[in-house]
């Protein structure tokens, strides 16, 4: 399995018992979903090793308490504290409206619901604080914070993504 084929879905934190049971902390609002899986992948050097799980429940709000097969030891644990865990993307729950994951709108051709087509959304950057909508206009680069108002709407049939930009925005980039 490849990186690029999977999503990231948190990290293990730490260790919990002498039997070789580890904290999973999960990146995602809804760590219930992923309570009963069987396996995931762990990165190691770059390279992502399938895990299997014998046991694993949830832990407070946003931890998994995980015993892997053939983990059996706190050795067995310390070797995987600080590892990132994978999932496939097939894996990833369906969102609909104007719901999207950041790698499902990449290459999308974004709309501005008064300005028309400004260009291709290159990538959501979530670096920030603010994470923004880095859209491709003929090779200058718009910036367009990600808020739900300026969202109109997620065509994923057509690949277009339609945005209320607000007034003057676009003027800042195109030099109108």
């Amino acid at each position: 399995m490849r990186k690029k084929d999977c999503f990231y879905l948190g990290k293990i934190a730490k260790k919990f018992s002498f039997k070789g049971e580890v904290l999973i902390y999960l990146d995602t609002d809804e760590p219930e979903l992923y309570e009963n899986l069987e396996s995931v992948f762990v990165d190691f050097d770059g390279q992502l090793v399938p895990f299997f799980m014998e046991q694993a429940s949830l832990h407070k709000s946003d931890f998994l308490r995980v015993k892997f097969e053939e983990s059996n030891s706190e050795e067995d644990a310390d070797r995987l504290v600080g590892s990132e865990i994978y999932l496939p993307l097939t894996m990833l729950p369906k969102l609909e409206g104007n719901k999207f994951y950041y790698h499902e709108i990449t290459g999308f051709d974004v709309i501005d619901t008064n300005e028309g087509e400004i260009g291709q959304l290159k990538r959501v950057n979530d670096s920030n604080y603010q994470p923004l909508f880095e859209i491709d206009f003929n090779g200058t680069e718009i910036l367009v914070p990600m808020i739900d108002e300026l969202i109109h709407k997620v065509d994923r049939e057509n690949k277009k993504l339609y945005l209320n930009v607000p007034v003057g925005l676009l003027d800042i980039y195109l030099d109108r």
